[in-house]
């Protein structure tokens, strides 16, 4: 399992949102897991953002009337209600195993300013309130769920306000008949403010929210041989200090989309909650892009004379092949080789602690070149060779790089008689080396995106490579930071 951990230094509360509901069926290629740190950021950038709305809304003008002791009744208006100011003082983001999240604001603040009138008969008179709200409380409960397509989805259900005291300090001529029922006029703006609250996070989690969460990437394109799924598998596994989210993480053909023949080993993340955010990424990710790649041809390769070095002391051709095949040059005299090479069968990327690797089985066949292009084949070769590899991240994927060692060259099949592949062996390293492994590599540079909303990418990553051994399966870790882009 590769898994990457980080900080969270400026996430928004969408990032948080991206699980599903239901029961877990295969499992995962790829985890993510957000610790109480990363809840407890996510909660303070929640409410900045709730902040700067509230100070934006316009509360709904209210009037009506009533009837005051020896002066009878009064018809009065409120209107052109700004929040003049807003503090929102704490918040928290805490889990609800199998149900999602409570958002929760206390110890907030609001002034609110505008202008009252009054009408007693032929008596008209206005004049300009402030009113202070304090002890303001809210609690919010967002429900997680996934859509069939595989992308999440939240909901609002539940929302409640509570507004400890309300202050009214009301200005003019006949500011004193109003103070007269001072009650009244705070339970209707108690009423206002409670109502809006909710309101407005209905409507953000609607409309700001809900579509923010549909950037979430399911499938990508890689290149136009592979695409990348991430649709989400199962409900969030949540505990008192983390959030884990399951993630499909398979490689797939775009041309021929087919069941993949093994799954994708269970995988148990480190119990660390040093850092805001984690991600593990299994091998089943990359070896379904072996599986695909292999597939597509992509490892085949052809060697000619043409590609090789002018002064090689070895040339493709059955006059340089004298000395160690002598029959070749008997049976094909100033003939030019040309040799097809595939890997056997896609190799599969093995994890331990530290380190990952691969073993790659390749068949080598031998063909002599006649006229009006027809290719005889001669010999046919088995090569064996181990590689290291290396995982390297960049903000938002991650990528590859491969460390051959030398091979090992088997003669399996001749019908040009026995003879030692100890000089093959040096010319096909040498194209290995130079031509072949680097093809691989600059694929492996191009990686594959991590599941990121829009403008979010991780930063200080630290990679760490675990073993999980289940039924011949391995996994690996990643740590790292992640940011939100300006």
């Amino acid at each position: 399992m590769v898994t990457l951990k980080g900080t969270l230094p400026s996430l928004l509360l969408g990032t948080l949102l991206t699980f599903t509901s239901g029961a877990l069926g295969a499992n995962p290629g790829l985890v993510v897991r957000i610790t109480d740190q990363g809840l407890e950021y996510v909660a303070q950038e929640e409410l900045l953002a709730l902040q700067k709305k509230l100070h934006k809304v316009t509360l709904p003008n209210f009037d009506g009337d009533v009837r005051i002791k020896h002066f009878g009744s009064v018809d009065y208006g409120f209107h052109s209600l700004n929040i003049q100011s807003c503090k929102l003082l704490g918040s928290a983001l805490k889990l609800l195993p199998n149900q999602g999240l409570l958002f929760s604001v206390s110890d907030s603040f609001i002034q609110v300013t505008g202008s009252w009138k009054v009408r007693k008969r032929i008596l008209r008179l206005n004049g300009s309130f402030d009113v202070k709200v304090k002890g303001i409380t809210i609690s919010v409960n967002l429900l997680l769920d996934s859509e069939p397509s595989g992308r999440p989805k939240v909901a609002v259900s539940s929302c409640s306000s509570h507004i400890h005291d309300v202050e009214v300090d009301i200005s003019g001529d006949l500011g004193w008949l109003l103070n007269l029922f001072h009650n009244q006029i705070e339970s209707r703006f108690r009423k206002a403010l409670k109502s809006r609250i909710c309101e407005i996070i209905q409507d953000s989690v609607t409309s700001e929210l809900q579509p923010y969460l549909q950037t979430l990437p399911v499938t990508t394109k890689i290149d136009h041989l592979a695409g990348l799924d991430y649709s989400l598998m199962g409900a969030p596994q949540a505990t008192d200090q983390t959030l884990d989210v399951m993630f499909k993480g398979e490689i797939f053909s775009r041309d021929d989309r087919s069941p993949v023949a093994f799954l994708a080993p269970v995988m148990n993340l480190p119990e660390e909650h040093s850092r805001m955010v984690y991600f593990a990424i299994s091998n089943y990710a990359f070896n379904t892009a072996s599986l695909v790649y292999h597939k597509a041809g992509f490892l085949n390769f052809t060697i000619t004379d043409d590609m090789i070095p002018p002064d090689s002391n070895i040339r493709l051709n059955t006059k340089s092949f004298r000395a160690f095949v002598p029959r070749i040059a008997r049976l094909y005299p100033n003939t030019n080789l040309e040799l097809q090479g595939a890997v056997v069968s896609a190799p599969c990327l093995n994890f331990s602690p530290g380190n990952l690797s691969t073993a790659a089985q390749m068949e080598i066949e031998a063909f002599v070149l006649l006229p009006n292009s027809v290719k005889e084949p001669v010999f046919r070769l088995g090569v064996a060779t181990n590689v290291s590899a290396m995982l390297t991240f960049n903000t938002s994927k991650i990528t590859g790089f491969l460390e051959p060692e030398k091979i090992q060259v088997e003669l399996k099949e001749s019908k040009v008689g026995l003879f030692s592949v100890e000089l093959l062996e040096a010319l096909l390293n040498y194209y290995l080396l130079n031509n072949f492994y680097p093809k691989v590599n600059d694929k492996l540079a191009e990686g594959f995106p991590l599941p990121l909303l829009k403008k979010i990418q991780l930063y200080d990553p630290i990679l760490q490579i675990h073993k999980l051994v289940e039924s011949g399966h391995a996994e690996s870790q990643i740590r790292g930071n992640m940011d939100t882009e300006s």
